[in-house]
């Protein structure tokens, strides 16, 4: 079996990478020129440099190699950062995803079966109410933030290619995946990050948060692969589905584990730079129709903050 992952250097792409080639398939990544990893010391001769909006680059890449899986995973993927980044948001997220399913529409009609795996987001949702909880797939998308904009293009973009195309296109809603290997972008990666820079010395005993009163549905991203293999295998193309654990932490119970767990006495500090325009109160999924495909949670919330600390410890 051959794979190729889009963004295969970011969180979520590089544990796909790993998770199919430890069963033994050929696997590639695809990554931009400008991607961090293009620094490593000695390069991962599986990871192919094309940026998504290059269409033809992209296509040369997708015939030459003639993938029987696509996990396209490339995107603007940080909700906050979408505000001061919206163009970018929406043609990387939008016509970049345009561009691969383009390629794989042009690789099914040379005879290839290819499945096609898009990046969806829980951030389609958008404005919701707490009693609107747990959020189920045919509920109406009312995003309200550019990048919630954005995904919902991407999934309008792959039903239409199943609908119109038969390309078997899948689309997981991801909620939100943690785990190692990611930037501090996020409110339990900048945590992490500044309580491991407080443990080693280099700041003093003070963390800056923002909304510590929203609760989320978060994913340990190793069981947020493994689901979304499984709608890979067993799924439904061209179905929404919700990657999640239908449970919710608020951001205060988050950053309490990670203090516990990084030994530290920080005080907590309140910054309005960390303020979102756009904050829902809860987000929490509905697992059901995930589960009823074979899902099951193998990783606690303690365990991946643990693994997450740990990770920036041996990063600073």
């Amino acid at each position: 079996m051959k794979v190729l992952v889009t963004g295969g250097t970011g969180m979520v792409g590089s544990h796909f990478m790993r998770s199919f080639k430890e069963d033994g398939a050929e696997v590639y990544g695809i990554a931009r020129n400008s991607a961090s990893s293009r620094m490593a010391a000695v390069q991962d001769k599986s990871i192919l440099r094309c940026d998504i909006l290059e269409r033809d680059r992209l296509m040369k890449i997708v015939m030459d190699i003639k993938p029987d899986i696509i996990v396209h995973m490339a995107a603007q993927a940080f909700n906050g950062d979408s505000w001061n980044s919206e163009y970018v948001t929406h043609a990387t997220n939008y016509q970049g995803t345009l561009n691969v399913l383009y390629c794989a529409k042009e690789l099914m009609e040379s005879g290839t079966d290819v499945k096609v795996l898009l990046a969806c987001s829980s951030a389609e949702y958008g404005n919701i109410t707490p009693e609107d909880c747990p959020l189920v797939e045919d509920r109406l998308l009312t995003p309200w933030t550019p990048y919630g904009v954005s995904k919902v293009g991407v999934e309008m973009l792959g039903r239409q290619y199943f609908l119109n195309f038969g390309l078997k296109v899948f689309l997981p809603r991801m909620f939100i995946h943690v785990g190692t290997g990611h930037p501090p972008a996020t409110a339990i990666q900048n945590f992490a990050r500044q309580l491991a820079l407080i443990k080693k010395g280099v700041l003093e005993p003070e963390i800056h948060v923002g909304n510590l009163t929203s609760a989320r549905d978060f994913i340990d991203v190793r069981d947020g692969v493994a689901a979304m293999r499984i709608l890979l295998e067993k799924g439904n193309p061209g179905e929404p589905i919700n990657i999640c654990n239908n449970k919710a932490y608020k951001i205060q119970e988050i950053l309490d584990m990670l203090v516990e767990i990084s030994e530290t006495n920080a005080k907590v500090v309140s910054d309005p730079a960390l303020f979102r325009v756009a904050d829902e109160p809860l987000l929490l999924g509905d697992d059901t129709k995930i589960k009823a495909l074979g899902y099951v949670q193998k990783y606690t919330m303690r365990e991946t903050l643990e693994d997450v600390f740990a990770d920036w410890m041996s990063r600073i």
